[in-house]
């Protein structure tokens, strides 16, 4: 990425790369292929794999996405599968892991967290006046021998995600997401890479998250990336019950 360079034309030319918030962000999303591309995309299905402990366990992995804030995670292992979704106003879970094969309705936080993610699928720098957040650019900051851009994004709930924008190409290099969760303020740390275009806009098909203090890292490998795909409201909704059966006189 020439950096040596890079570095060079900074010190001939102090000042030079300074930008404001809303540059940042808009170069961010021409970045990503510009926000008519962006828009266009109204429903998602990501599928792959996560790698946890190692590599040692790789878990079938689906995401699917709709806007404007409905979003499914899917996670299988050795035939079983564990769900989470969010409608827009219910999150809830089925999650055989724990031995409950019927649906459970989850927390507000929960809620709050998933909603996040449906919101900002394409990032929370894209539309982030619309979302009604908050933007500051605080400088820069090395992220693995690379002097990122950093913005702090600050949601109406208080919840801050920072961003680290590489300085060549402007896509994201990390997240740092903190959330208040069930009262334990939660930071969850995000590298992206391997980014491809989809319908046009580019998307990180590599992360590794893991909680701040944890050594546990979490790996996702996208395989397949499917814009605008059918997406049933049913899919995100918590499933209703089946009908009683009457009793036979």
């Amino acid at each position: 990425m020439h950096r040596i360079a890079a570095a060079l034309l900074i010190m001939a030319a102090p000042g030079a790369f300074a930008y404001t918030a809303s540059e940042l962000a808009a170069k961010n999303i021409a970045a990503k292929g510009g926000i008519d591309k962006l828009n266009a995309i109204q429903s998602l299905r990501l599928s792959g794999k996560l790698l946890v402990n190692g590599g040692a366990i790789e878990i079938g992995y689906l995401m699917l996405v709709k806007r404007p804030d409905a979003i499914r995670y899917e996670a299988q292992l050795q035939g079983l599968t564990q769900v989470q979704a969010y409608d827009g106003t219910q999150a809830w879970q089925i999650n055989p892991f724990q031995g409950r094969k019927d649906p459970q309705k989850l927390s507000a936080d929960d809620a709050k967290g998933l909603g996040e993610d449906a919101v900002d699928f394409a990032g929370p720098l894209v539309d982030y006046q619309a979302k009604g957040y908050t933007l500051d650019y605080l400088g820069t900051e090395d992220i693995d021998g690379t002097e990122a851009h950093k913005l702090r994004v600050t949601r109406p709930n208080g919840d801050v995600t920072y961003v680290y924008l590489d300085p060549d190409y402007f896509l994201e290099l990390r997240t740092v997401n903190r959330r208040i969760e069930h009262g334990i303020p939660i930071e969850t740390i995000t590298d992206y890479g391997d980014y491809e275009k989809v319908n046009g806009v580019y998307l990180a098909f590599a992360q590794e998250s893991y909680h701040k203090g944890s050594s546990a890292r979490q790996k996702l490998q996208v395989d397949k990336a499917e814009a605008n795909v059918t997406a049933d409201k049913s899919m995100f909704e918590f499933p209703a019950s089946a009908p009683a059966v009457a009793p036979t006189k």
